[in-house]
């Protein structure tokens, strides 16, 4: 269970690049932003991985979100889901989201 991500929610890879979802789920809004659907890739801009270290991350994708809570058929990004960095495959960290709707 976590908190649900929000539109402009601070998304970051594990090197401090910062991710943004490339579509919102438009009928759910959280403290008034589209809510986050699960399929959709993220991008990836500002991973300082060099390429001579199998970087920099430039796409993300969530495998794992909401199970009971869902938009349009399709489960949700919540906090403490998973996500997956290409090419460098190291997670997605939610640093910070809207603090007032939790789901599972």
């Amino acid at each position: 269970m976590g908190f649900l991500v929000q539109q402009g929610a601070t998304v970051l890879c594990a090197h401090g690049g910062q991710a943004q979802p490339t579509v919102a789920a438009a009928r759910v809004r959280l403290s008034g932003q589209p809510a986050i659907g699960l399929p959709p890739p993220w991008t990836v801009g500002g991973c300082p991985l060099p390429p001579q270290s199998g970087g920099p991350c430039a796409t993300a994708s969530w495998t794992a979100g909401t199970v009971r809570v869902t938009s349009m058929g399709q489960p949700l990004v919540v906090q403490g889901g998973t996500a997956q960095c290409v090419p460098t495959g190291v997670p997605l960290n939610v640093v910070s989201a809207q603090a007032r709707v939790k789901a599972t």
